[in-house]
């Protein structure tokens, strides 16, 4: 049976498509999901895609947090549901708290779209088991509130926890705390990101690389072998 994996769409999303053909390109079904609607549809995992969210309003990702399918993901997420957050998916997530910490605008105050250097923390989560730990990657990134920030006893938990999953290298590109580009909850199934692995997936268009399509290859064997 062909997993199903469930792409929401919020006013303001940017990602959504790009991220169902990541999917697609996996060999997973993506699943469109309205984020007015409070059913998954049965879907086997949920992404967050990138975008800016009602405009980016109040804070990135606080009013869709507020969305009634985010009832439902918070719900499924606390109960295994794998889902990943990517940029605005990720603001989202700690807007929700299901991740810890919180996003601010960049330290420089500019929007900024660049292809990142990236190290695996962590290859151990649902979304990162194809790859390995301290394997580097280039992904690309773009965004105007990506600043990663928490408290000094949170950042250190998510260090002792191994649950740091991407940092950033060569250059922090946002002035996020300690380099962290990525996190995971405890539990492993709830991982969010900045950059944006949906537009490394074929060689021939985006940056020229793959290095994104084993965040969809990983959640894909996972559910299969589940």
């Amino acid at each position: 049976m062909t997993a199903r994996i469930g792409v929401v769409t919020f006013p303001g999303s940017l990602d959504d498509r790009d991220t169902q053909r990541a999917i697609r390109l996996a060999g997973a079904e993506p699943v469109a999901l309205w984020h007015k609607d409070k059913n998954l549809h049965q879907v086997d995992a949920v992404v967050l895609p990138g975008g800016f969210s009602y405009g980016d309003y109040l804070r990135a990702g606080a009013i869709s947090r507020f969305s009634p399918v985010m009832e439902t993901v918070i719900e499924q997420a606390k109960a295994g549901l794998p889902v990943l957050g990517i940029c605005n998916g990720f603001q989202i997530l700690t807007e929700a708290h299901l991740l810890p910490g919180g996003m601010l605008g960049n330290d420089h105050l500019h929007f900024i779209c660049r292809d990142q250097k990236l190290r695996v923390e962590n290859a151990e989560t649902a979304w990162t088991a194809d790859y390995e730990a301290g394997q580097e990657i280039h992904i690309p990134l773009k965004n105007m509130d990506g600043r990663y920030v928490a408290d000094e006893r949170t950042l250190d938990e998510l260090e002792a926890e191994g649950r740091v999953v991407f940092r950033y290298l060569d250059v922090n590109p946002n002035g996020s705390l300690r380099d962290i580009a990525g996190i995971t909850n405890e539990a492993g199934n709830v991982v969010g990101l900045m950059p944006h692995p949906e537009h490394a997936v074929e060689p021939l268009v985006g940056s020229g690389r793959t290095d994104g399509l084993p965040f969809f290859t990983s959640i894909l064997k996972k559910l299969v072998n589940a």
